[in-house]
């Protein structure tokens, strides 16, 4: 088993970093995150897989990270990053797609959720966002934590929390547009 663990390091520290955006802080949550899994091996009864075990207790480790730094007096609000007007050349005056920029069909979205390069574009595309609209976007979708403790977190308002939100889905559709879908990956 500890030799599982060992070769889920890269993932899970790929992900913490993805997450805090702070390689140190994503160090110590991977070196926490095995602490914590060998401590409980006796508990791991094996109804679900090694690497899903490990990576809740990583989620775990992170969600506390990231309540610790919105306690913290440096911590600074999640304010969103991307301009009013970043997506309005996207859409006509009536606020219905321009016909040049409607989405592209994407297939079978459930076949590119099994392919590994697909989530390597979507993690270039994740890292492509501002970094405090990726960390709302992140604690909302990956983190799976409510809306209302994302605000109560990073002391924004309910309304901004959904701006924000809005605003990077509609990044991460544009990015994987233009890299994965209109090639399945080839651009990547």
């Amino acid at each position: 088993m500890e030799n599982e663990l060992a070769g889920l390091r890269r993932d899970l520290l790929k992900f913490a970093r993805l997450q805090l955006r702070d390689d140190a802080l994503a160090e110590d949550a991977v070196q926490e995150t095995f602490a914590a899994a060998l401590s409980g091996l006796s508990r791991f009864r094996e109804r679900a897989q090694m690497k899903t075990w490990v990576f809740a207790i990583l989620k775990n480790k992170i969600v506390d990270i990231l309540r610790e730094r919105a306690r913290s007096p440096q911590a600074t609000p999640a304010i969103d990053e991307i301009p009013d007007d970043a997506y309005d050349d996207l859409f006509d005056e009536r606020g219905h797609w321009r016909e040049d920029m409607s989405p592209t069909s994407w297939g079978s979205p459930e076949a590119s959720l099994n392919s590994r390069q697909f989530w390597d574009v979507l993690e270039i595309c994740l890292t492509r966002l501002p970094e405090k609209t990726a960390r709302v976007f992140l604690m909302r979708e990956v983190l799976g934590l409510e809306t209302e403790e994302i605000c109560k977190e990073l002391a924004m308002s309910s309304t901004n929390c959904m701006v924000v939100l809005h605003r990077a889905r509609m990044g991460l559709r544009l990015c994987l547009d233009d890299r994965w879908f209109q090639g399945e990956g080839r651009n990547a």
